[in-house]
């Protein structure tokens, strides 16, 4: 989920009249005509009878029947309603229709969006990746068609920076896409020319291609940053060339775009729209926030700065804790809290991360149920190779065993400033820090006194039930 306003949404911007809606699909008719969007803006066409009661798993049918998709993926892809302002997954037993006539009720719930353009806002219904599909079977899929729907999603993200990438990332994903979409046997003025029919945003991710200086800066080194990108494109282009051949196997082109965004730790990440605190730099600076968007996958929890595109915090489940709360005063905003390990002067110390969000506990709720299902299909393996720790449990700062504040025998590896996007950037984050004791948490009001966090398993968990336990993306 992302927040409003936000530009670089994939296949979000279109103009409301290209997405109907489900709920604006039902008359009074027996057969109901329906379009299910698909990444790439093509759609799959569908007449079905009694839609104000029809459920995500009897849609599905018809779907997957479209298009081909085998039985043993039917996993492998979800129905998710879509808007600007929000993304919304579906689970089987759901009824899309009904959903839309709830719609204005989860965004005035779950997003910051004013009034106008809530009931300006409309959603379509999407069949794309299903945000609990491990990447490790993704990369034994071998149906070409299964693999393009997967390709344009991921290239949608790629292009719209939802998903941050390195230069030798973009450029190489571009150049398969360029294969993929124009064949292997493009010579270099043909390749200029259908680079610039098509224009780079088409191959490459739109904050690279227009930069990020300004418009006179932007106007002044248009042509040549243009020039550069287009040649290292090609220089990419002719590597795929050479390897591939003059008849290349698009199932195997695909499987290798696949393969280079599952490099990105984020890749099939739900994401959810949120804030963070700057770190002060003068009296001027205090109270101000860093727009973010939160990944969180089976994997872990990625914090990702929206203008920047790059990641701010990266984290496996085993690496953190959390806790989500709520509003004391009218005003107030909800916050999930993120505990990590850190440094402060050479001195070992938790440090707190603030996400304000109205989706922070739909964020909480979605990290428990990615750590209880993760622990469920590793069958306590991961549990035995780390030191016979639960990888559901939180921290416990205050925690005297014999061992370290984490339970462990050693520290974890600290998170330092790398030059990677896909690095963290701890050192640009306003977090709070405390020792083991808890004894320095001054700005803090903890609901326990033993711990800051009460997660001590799966046993204690609460679920939070949000908008239909509806998962979010």
């Amino acid at each position: 989920m992302e927040g409003d306003g936000c530009s670089f949404l994939p296949d979000l911007s279109d103009d409301h009249s290209q997405r109907g809606s489900v709920a604006s699909s039902a008359t009074l008719s027996r057969v109901q005509e329906v379009l299910v969007y698909l990444c790439g803006d093509s759609a799959v066409h569908l007449s079905l009878e009694s839609l104000c009661s029809v459920t995500v798993q009897e849609l599905g049918r018809s779907v997957r029947e479209a298009l081909h998709v085998p039985e043993s993926l039917h996993d492998a892809f979800a129905f998710w309603l879509c808007s600007p302002l929000l993304e919304l997954q579906l689970k089987a037993r759901h009824q899309p229709y009904k959903l839309c006539r709830q719609w204005k009720d989860l965004l005035y719930r779950f997003t910051e969006a004013s009034e106008d353009d809530i009931a300006q806002d409309e959603p379509f219904l999407q069949y794309r990746r299903n945000v609990f599909y491990p990447k490790s079977k993704e990369l034994q899929i071998d149906d070409e068609g299964v693999l393009r729907l997967l390709y344009e999603e991921a290239k949608s993200n790629i292009l719209s920076g939802r998903y941050p990438c390195d230069p030798e990332h973009w450029t190489g994903l571009g150049a398969l896409s360029f294969a993929l979409e124009e064949g292997t046997t493009v010579d270099s003025s043909q390749f200029s020319s259908t680079v610039r029919e098509k224009k780079l945003t088409s191959f490459l991710p739109e904050h690279v291609v227009l930069g990020s200086g300004g418009l006179l800066s932007t106007l002044r080194g248009k042509s040549s940053r243009h020039a550069r990108l287009e040649h290292k494109l090609s220089e990419e282009y002719g590597k795929i060339c050479t390897s591939a051949g003059n008849s290349p196997d698009p199932t195997q082109l695909l499987q290798q775009y696949l393969s280079m965004c599952h490099r990105l730790p984020y890749y099939g990440c739900a994401f959810f729209f949120g804030e963070i605190d700057k770190p002060a730099a003068g009296i001027l600076q205090r109270g101000k926030r860093k727009a973010v968007s939160v990944g969180i996958c089976l994997d872990g929890v990625y914090v990702i700065d929206m203008k920047e595109k790059h990641v701010l915090l990266g984290l496996r489940f085993s690496e953190l804790s959390w806790d989500h709360t709520y509003p004391e005063e009218e005003g107030d905003s909800h916050i999930l809290w993120l505990e990590f390990d850190g440094e402060e002067d050479g001195t070992p110390v938790n440090k707190l991360l603030k996400i304000y969000s109205k989706q922070a506990e739909l964020m909480s709720g979605f990290i428990e149920f990615c750590v209880e299902l993760k622990s469920t299909s590793e069958g306590g393996a991961a549990a035995q190779s780390d030191g016979g720790e639960n990888p559901s449990q939180s921290k416990q700062p205050g925690a005297q065993d014999g061992r370290d504040r984490n339970g462990r025998g050693g520290r974890r590896a600290m998170l330092q400033r790398q030059p990677s996007v896909v690095c963290s950037r701890v050192d640009a984050l306003n977090t709070i820090s405390y020792v083991a004791d808890g004894k320095e948490i001054k700005r803090l009001k903890p609901k326990r006194a033993a711990s800051f966090f009460s997660r001590q398993g799966a046993s204690t968990y609460s679920a939070v039930q949000g908008a239909e336990s509806l998962e979010q993306g």
